[in-house]
């Protein structure tokens, strides 16, 4: 959700901010902008919606140049899609903006501005950060005082870099719940809203903590808390792998990452997991001892990663034997809540910055949380760093909007935590087996379930003309099939629904007719029988169906009903292994329906506002 790149150099640094827009966009956009300052003191600006190659172009045909520039790919929070919203924003042709996050006060600081005489060209409230900079100028304070004072008058999120057409040498950035990060040169500094943007310059980093306004030059970096104070923040060297040009083959990356599934999961198991147990301190230092206390977890998060932590609940409450709430985080924000004694918070999040799950990591430690837990997929993300223990998932970098290894690699890091939860609460021999056993095996399935994409590619063409779909399934299979109904809908845009398939009778028979298919996840466990009576019930009633069943689950196609056998699997890990042909179900429909899959409409892959 919107990129950031700012560049302080002695070259021309138009390249460089190009290529980190384009490593940035898979996190969503629709519309991208550029400006530049020359040591001259010439400000230049372009902006264009569409791709950044629209921006490129632009760029290339009017021969830009600058050794200090800005640039920016928005996803809209304040007016339209058009090219006077899109960043950068400036005011008096004097200060230059770009801005991720949203400024909540933003109208009456508006009303305000237009009172000094200062025009707004834009919808967007971004436009007042600007001016509000512009005018702490006009009051004879520096860039960095002005940003300075300017940020005591924003309420709401930001992560923000202004320059000053009269002081082409530096630049300031601030940071108020939306991330920034710092790129270290030789003679040059960088700045990103995510460091995926500059590995092509440098591997050196700087994690802007909140509430930090930082001044960057050529050979410069100054950091201030956010009582002004100069602060030392820790310098990181990166070790990510990550070429955002790289498909490997696969015609999109969301296909590429779904295929990638075996080997990401057998490297969130490396080292981590042997024959006996779990190795020491997988969740973080002093795990063992949070761990051996914990008598209630309360999992927090939004979208794909709620739906891997409404699965674990059920692993934790059946092995583990440990009460577990599940929440959407934006709800867990804006009600009041009862902590139990002893209640371990986790948080899941792919990139670590998810607004309101940050948001609700900083509640919980008000409310008396015991501890926190992150499971996350990005090293120095803002949730890493804040939460008392981390679980990296090493998915690698995930670039299709519709998340696929982020989520398994999600659930087989709570299989990990069942594992050492249980361990101090009466997990059973047998269990513990059980699950060791399953986790060891799951690579190997995954592969083994992926053989069985030309099926789910053909029955993918009787969607073609489908414009609406339920999805079926019960206990530990239920947000599954709920993950399933989203992926569908991101990427297919076709409406889709989930249900526990006990609940058809309370409501949802009421919608089945020949037009709606309706898609049924059967593993071979102890409720398969109870699903057969759902499956008859929507059957009776004119429904079609298809059936992602396992082998030995004596499931038959017919006129009325589509089987495609999924790989026989331990029970532990079913969840995981059926998250496969739903993701690969969505994707074959999406191409039948033209969408764009790796960036669908209106989406971000970084969802950093609320």
């Amino acid at each position: 959700m919107c990129g950031i790149v700012g560049a302080v150099a002695e070259r021309n640094v138009v390249e460089i901010l190009l290529e980190g827009l384009k490593r940035l966009e898979y996190r969503g956009y629709d519309s991208a902008g550029v400006a530049l300052l020359q040591q001259d003191g010439t400000l230049t600006r372009l902006r264009r919606t569409g791709k950044v190659q629209e921006l490129a172009d632009a760029v290339s045909s009017n021969d830009a140049l600058g050794t200090t520039g800005i640039a920016h790919t928005r996803w809209a929070t304040h007016g339209g899609v058009t090219e006077e919203n899109a960043h950068p924003h400036f005011s008096s042709d004097r200060v230059a903006v770009v801005h991720n996050g949203i400024i909540e006060n933003y109208m009456a600081l508006r009303k305000s501005l237009s009172e000094k005489g200062y025009t707004f060209t834009s919808d967007t409230d971004t436009e007042t950060i600007a001016h509000t900079v512009n005018e702490e100028l006009k009051a004879g304070h520096s860039l960095l005082a002005s940003v300075q004072n300017a940020v005591q008058q924003f309420h709401g999120a930001y992560g923000t870099v202004i320059m000053d057409k009269e002081d082409p040498s530096r630049v300031v950035v601030a940071r108020s719940g939306s991330p920034l990060v710092i790129g270290l040169g030789l003679g040059e500094n960088f700045i990103a809203s995510d460091q995926m943007a500059l590995l092509p310059v440098t591997r050196r980093f700087i994690f802007l903590e909140e509430g930090d306004v930082a001044e960057i030059t050529r050979r410069e970096v100054m950091v201030f808390d956010k009582h002004g104070d100069p602060v030392e923040r820790e310098v990181v060297e990166s070790n990510i792998e990550h070429d955002a040009g790289d498909k490997a083959g696969y015609r999109h990356y969301m296909l590429k990452e779904i295929h990638e599934q075996p080997t990401v999961v057998r490297n969130t198991l490396q080292g981590r997991v042997d024959d006996q147990g779990l190795a020491a301190d997988i969740f973080g230092h002093g795990a063992d001892e949070i761990l051996s206390k914990v008598q209630h977890v309360q999992i927090i998060a939004c979208g794909t990663s709620y739906h891997a932590g409404m699965t674990a609940r059920y692993w934790l409450e059946q092995y583990a034997n440990v009460s577990c709430g599940v929440e959407i985080a934006s709800e867990f924000r804006y009600r009041k809540s009862v902590v139990h004694e002893n209640s371990l918070l986790v948080t899941i999040s792919q990139s670590g910055e998810t607004a309101d799950t940050l948001a609700a990591l900083r509640l919980a430690k008000e409310l008396g949380y015991m501890a926190s837990l992150t499971i996350c997929n990005v090293p120095g993300s803002s949730l890493v760093r804040e939460s008392d223990l981390a679980f990296m998932t090493r998915a690698g970098a995930e670039i299709g909007v519709a998340s696929t290894k982020a989520f398994t690699t999600q659930l087989t890091a709570f299989l990990m935590l069942t594992l050492a939860l249980g361990e101090h609460h009466g997990l059973s021999l047998d269990d513990k087996a059980s699950i060791i056993s399953a986790l060891h095996s799951l690579p190997a399935k995954l592969e083994e379930t992926l053989a069985i994409t030309q099926g789910i590619e053909d029955l993918a063409e009787e969607f073609a003309d489908r414009n609406h779909s339920l999805f079926l399934g019960r206990g530990e299979q239920y947000p599954i099939a709920m993950e399933g109904a989203l992926k569908l809908k991101e990427i297919s845009y076709i409406h889709a629904e989930a249900y526990a398939s006990g609940e058809l009778k309370h409501g949802p028979l009421a919608l089945i007719d020949e037009e709606m298919p309706v898609i049924v996840v059967a593993p071979n466990n102890e409720l398969l029988e109870k699903l057969k009576s759902n499956v008859e019930e929507v059957r009776a009633r004119g429904g079609l169906m298809y059936v992602f069943a396992d082998k030995d689950a004596a499931f038959v196609s017919d006129e009325t009903m589509r089987v495609i056998n999924v790989p026989h699997c331990e029970g532990p890990i079913a969840p995981i292994i059926y998250t496969i042909p739903l993701q690969l179900l969505s994707y074959y429909v999406a191409l039948i329906k033209g969408t764009d899959v790796d960036q669908p409409r209106n989406l971000a892959k970084s969802v950093t506002v609320e």
